[in-house]
């Protein structure tokens, strides 16, 4: 499953927007992948990764998702990509 997604974060995928990602991404079973456009996907549960990308505001990524709940996780994934960090709980 696969889905891309502009960036809305202030911060891109940097500080709290990439630390929300990478926990929501570890809850579940699925392996996710991020991939910004013209670079490499990298697993969306490793911080270190994730922030690598340096991945910017109005940036597109595409998502990808490969398990038994892939179309849950990557819609949580996508949610937080598309929040701006002001709504995050």
């Amino acid at each position: 499953m696969e889905r891309t997604v502009t960036i809305v974060p202030e911060d891109g995928l940097h500080a709290r927007p990439a630390s929300k990602f990478v926990e929501t991404a570890n809850e579940y079973d699925s392996e996710i992948t991020v991939k910004p456009e013209g670079g490499d996907a990298v697993n969306a549960a490793s911080m270190l990764a994730v922030t690598g990308l340096g991945a910017k505001s109005g940036d597109e990524v595409l998502l990808t998702a490969d398990g038994p709940d892939e179309e849950d996780a990557i819609e949580a994934v996508a949610k937080v990509l598309t929040t701006p960090e002001s709504e995050y709980e």
